[in-house]
C-alpha cells in the first residue's frame, strides 16, 4: 500500500506562492547588483542596467512557471475525464 504525502496540498501551494516571491527577488536583487555597481565605478548607467538584469530574471521565472504548467495541462487533456463528448 503506497502512502501519499500528507503535506502535499501546502508543498503545491507553497509552490504556486514562490513564483511570486521569486519575482520579487529577482528584481530587487537586479536593482541591488544595479546600485552596488552604480557606486563602485560612479555610473549611473550601470543601476539601469541591474534593473534590467533584475527584469529579465524575473521574466525568466515567469516563463520557467508557464512552461511547468503547461505540461500539467496537457496531461490534463489526455485524461479521458476531461475529453469533448459532442457528437
Amino acid at each position: 500500500m503506497e502512502e501519499k504525502p500528507k503535506l502535499k496540498k501546502v508543498v503545491e501551494g507553497a509552490d504556486s506562492l514562490s513564483l511570486g516571491i521569486s519575482i520579487v527577488v529577482a528584481i530587487l536583487l537586479g536593482v541591488g547588483v544595479g546600485f552596488w555597481l552604480k557606486s563602485m565605478f560612479d555610473m549611473p548607467l550601470l543601476l539601469w542596467v541591474g534593473v534590467a538584469w533584475g527584469v529579465g530574471a524575473a521574466g525568466l521565472n515567469i516563463f520557467r512557471a508557464y512552461k511547468k504548467e503547461l505540461i500539467e495541462f496537457e496531461e490534463l487533456a489526455k485524461n479521458p475525464r476531461y475529453k469533448n463528448n459532442t457528437k
